[in-house]
């Protein structure tokens, strides 16, 4: 087994490790609720929304992640203001301001002559080079994505399954909405060094696909997403390790495959369990349960 923890004796690829737990815990609570509620669009927008802030950031000669995360927050502030001021759909003001935004980064990119280098690792990420600094950032970001999902769980279920009854409540819906996009902003900048913004969505949504079948409530799939997310990223790390590829593509393909095969499996149980059933005449104990406890 000495070759499983070989590669994480390197002080670099450790940190990576550390540095990707941490993302991975983001993207497991985040996504969960990205996956329920069906944002993955929002996602993957406010990814590429991040190219225009990175991109002036990286020709100014400021900290990239600090222009990406100031043209997300500008991103999920005029999706927002759009959707409520305006008269245009949800998925019709991401769709806009995402092409908007990922044009214009295209064009600062363009317009500089030697962005080839910082381009591949705003796309698909660098999650080897991360320090102790960005550990620290990842860390605090980690703990306000578990706080804040805590203190507005309710708000959220409410919100995500009857927003009618979220105000019967007073759980205030469109506050929900509000902090579930800046909680999508924050795990896409969040992510961005580990994965790129490219493979994000594959980071935020592979890891709760893989969770849901064997969870009963939505606090267990953030969990066993989390913990998918973490394996992904260690499995990641070897494969990059040893066959030389990309660690974040390498990462997000390790998150993907335990998706589809938590999926292989679920079914294969389940097929089990069908004829379990016809050949007893029983009527079958429900084997996966769908996030309200039913089976499915």
């Amino acid at each position: 087994m000495h070759w499983l923890t070989e590669p994480f004796t390197a002080d670099f690829v450790l940190r990576a490790l550390i540095g990707g737990a941490f993302v991975a815990i983001i993207c497991g609570v985040v996504g969960t609720w990205v996956v329920i509620r069906g944002m993955a669009f929002l996602g993957e927008a406010i990814g590429h929304g991040m190219l225009p802030g990175v991109a002036l950031a990286t020709v100014a000669g400021a900290p990239a992640i600090a222009g990406g995360a100031a043209s997300a927050v500008v991103m999920s502030a005029a999706i927002s203001l759009l959707q409520r001021r305006g008269r245009l759909s949800y998925d019709t003001s991401i769709g806009l301001l995402f092409v908007s935004m990922l044009s214009l980064g295209v064009i600062i990119v363009s317009h500089s002559r030697s962005f080839a280098t910082d381009a591949t690792a705003m796309l698909f990420g660098d999650i080897l080079a991360m320090d102790e600094s960005d550990l620290l950032g990842l860390s605090l970001a980690a703990i306000a994505t578990v706080t804040i999902t805590a203190v507005l769980h309710r708000s959220f279920v409410a919100a995500a399954f009857d927003t009618r009854i979220a105000h019967t409540l007073g759980l205030r819906p469109h506050i929900a909405q509000l902090a579930m996009v800046g909680l999508v902003t924050l795990a896409v900048v969040s992510s961005y060094q580990a994965v790129g913004s490219l493979l994000v969505v594959g980071l935020l949504l592979a890891p709760a696909v893989a969770a849901g079948p064997w969870t009963r409530n939505i606090p267990a799939r953030m969990m066993a997403a989390a913990a998918v997310g973490i394996m992904a990223v260690a499995l990641g790390l070897l494969f990059s390790w040893y066959a030389g590829t990309a660690a974040g593509a390498s990462i997000a393909m390790a998150a993907i495959t335990l998706a589809a095969l938590s999926g292989a499996l679920a079914r294969l149980m389940m097929r089990r369990s069908r004829l379990a059933t016809t050949v007893s005449g029983r009527e079958p104990a429900p084997v996966l349960v769908s996030l309200t406890g039913k089976s499915s």
